[in-house]
Parts: C-alpha cells; structure tokens; sequence
C-alpha cells in the first residue's frame, strides 16, 4: 500500500469498467478518488469538491470533455489529463489548444498513467510554491509568474496553463537550448520517455500567440537537430 496523499483526483468516464479500474488502482495508491460519469456532473464535481487534479474522457454524455476542459480552464488551473479512444492527431491537438495538460489515448498502461499523474501534481506543487514575485521580461513579453499572467506589448496574452509554464520555463534560461525530452522533463515532470510530439504543439500553439510572424519567429527558435530556445 502507497503512502496516504491528501491529493484527490477527479475521474471523468463514462466506462463503468474503466471507471472502477481507475478508481481501484488510485485509492491503492493512496489517492483520494471522486468520480463523474458524464460532462455535467464533472462541471459540478469540479467546482464543488476542488480537486488536485482531473482525468477527463473526450467522449462523454451531455457535455463532450472537449467543452468540459475549455469551461474549467477558465474557472480553474487544476492539471487536466484527457483520455481519448482515438489515435487521430486532431483530437490531441484540440484537447492542448482548449488547455489540458496532456492527453493518454486508450488502451493504455496503468504504469504510465500512474507516472504521468504523480508528474503532473509533483509540477502543480512546485508551481505553487514560487516566490510571491518573479517578473520576467523578454524583448517584448512580460511574464507574472506567481499570477500566471502574460503580455507582449502591454496585450495580455490567452496562455493555457501549459504554455504559460513552458514559456516561463524557457525565459528563465534564455538562450539556452532543451531537446523535447528535457523539456518534458522540466515542464511536465516526466522522468521516462514521454510523447515528444507534445511538445511540438505547445511550442507551435506559443508562436501562435507570441510571434509577430509564427512563421519566421523571432522568440521561439528551433535550433535544428538540438531543440528549442527562447531569445529576446
């Protein structure tokens, strides 16, 4: 039996099997489990019981986790797995953009899921604990870190939580370079070989909104065959 965490974990499936799987596996782990089965009760789960972090199917009853996820992102930052029982790239690049923290697609191992999870509330911890105030300035991007607000050129900027941890990650080391794999590492918390494409769409999402011209960026370099760096 794992260690007791006061954390509590909200699980969102419509699957009753998979449901209780779950749910099974996380309390032996020692976490406190609270359970949805469709896209209300989930918007109702969530801002009731408040919980660490949320596991959240894409294809549910009522309110898809599509809609789901782009509702409690603007209520909340609680880290967001989506699962998805498609393989399709659109999917997974949807379920980032509206603001998830990252994606699993069914059948998936229990193993990873498990380390995915203590990545992902290990990350939340850490950012709760920054200094009450960190500003950082690059060229014309400001970051607020402990208020999780960004701006270029006094515009805030719509960052998901994600983005704004990945970008605030890369201005705190401008200049130097991170392959995919340590900036899974450093921003999602995962110390196994994760999904890089994740990566590559949080990065192209952040030329989006930071890049005068996303197409020749000017912030956020490829340094080809190393990784990505922020300069300014």
């Amino acid at each position: 039996m794992a260690e007791l965490t006061s954390d509590k974990i909200l699980i969102v499936e419509d699957d009753r099997n998979l449901l209780d799987t779950l749910k099974y596996n996380l309390r032996k782990e020692g976490y406190e489990v609270i359970t949805a089965i469709d896209g209300a009760e989930a918007l109702n789960v969530a801002r009731k019981e408040k919980p660490a972090l949320i596991i959240l199917d894409i294809m549910l009853p009522k309110i898809s986790g599509f809609e789901v996820c782009r509702i409690l992102r603007k209520e909340m930052t609680v880290p967001i797995l989506m699962l998805t029982a498609k393989a399709e790239e659109t999917d997974k690049i949807v379920g980032l953009e509206i603001g998830a923290d990252d994606y699993m697609t069914k059948p998936f191992s229990l193993r990873e899921l498990l380390a995915r999870l203590r990545a992902m509330l290990r990350r939340a911890k850490m950012v709760e604990t920054q200094p009450e105030i960190e500003l950082l300035k690059i060229g014309d991007i400001e970051l607020d870190i402990p208020r999780h607000r960004a701006s270029i050129s006094g515009r805030t900027l719509e960052l998901t939580p994600k983005e704004f941890d990945l970008l605030a990650f890369l201005a705190r080391n401008k200049g130097l370079v991170f392959r995919r794999e340590q900036l899974l590492e450093k921003v999602w918390g995962y110390d196994f070989a994760g999904d890089t494409r994740t990566v590559d769409v949080h990065i192209r999402w952040l030329r989006q909104k930071i890049e005068p011209d996303p197409e020749r960026p000017r912030y956020l370099m490829t340094v080809r065959g190393a990784g990505y760096k922020l300069e300014g």
